[in-house]
């Protein structure tokens, strides 16, 4: 996997320029810079847009007392989008702008949970129940503040 991701980092550069270049030849020079700005420019637009949306879905799954998992997911990719947006590169942008897009990222989702699985230990959202003998039982050593020192 490492090899695969290493072989990436050298081989995007150079496709990212032989596109450069073949757009450069075929638009001219000037079209070429405009389309890479406004590429990032509307990047930044969608993304902050997006990022708002899935900020919100956020708060409301939490509130809920809901693992946010596709929530969490669409951050990540959000994010990924972003770095690619910042990278000049007509492959980088159109990659970033497809990951702007909700249903990439839930495609991404489905593909990428199947082969995933997510164990909730306790602590999110979990309610101590009534019932629990172990929450406020007899054996239950209750200490104030002033009782507990760390030594």
């Amino acid at each position: 996997m490492a090899r695969f991701f290493l072989l990436g980092l050298l081989v995007l550069p150079i496709v990212e320029i032989a596109v450069f270049i073949k757009v450069g030849q075929t638009i001219g020079l000037f079209p070429t810079l405009a389309l890479v700005i406004g590429a990032a420019l509307l990047g930044g637009l969608l993304l902050r847009q997006q990022g708002v949306s899935v900020l919100m879905q956020l708060r409301g799954n939490v509130a809920a007392g809901r693992m946010p998992r596709q929530t969490i997911a669409d951050a990540m990719l959000l994010g990924v989008a972003a770095v690619l947006l910042v990278l000049p590169g007509f492959l980088s942008d159109l990659v970033g702008l497809g990951l702007l897009l909700p249903p990439v990222r839930q495609w991404i989702y489905r593909t990428l949970s199947g082969r995933f699985s997510v164990v909730q230990a306790g602590g999110f959202g979990a309610q101590p129940r009534a019932d629990d003998g172990r929450i406020k039982g007899p054996e239950t050593i209750d200490l104030d503040d002033e009782d507990y020192r760390p030594r």
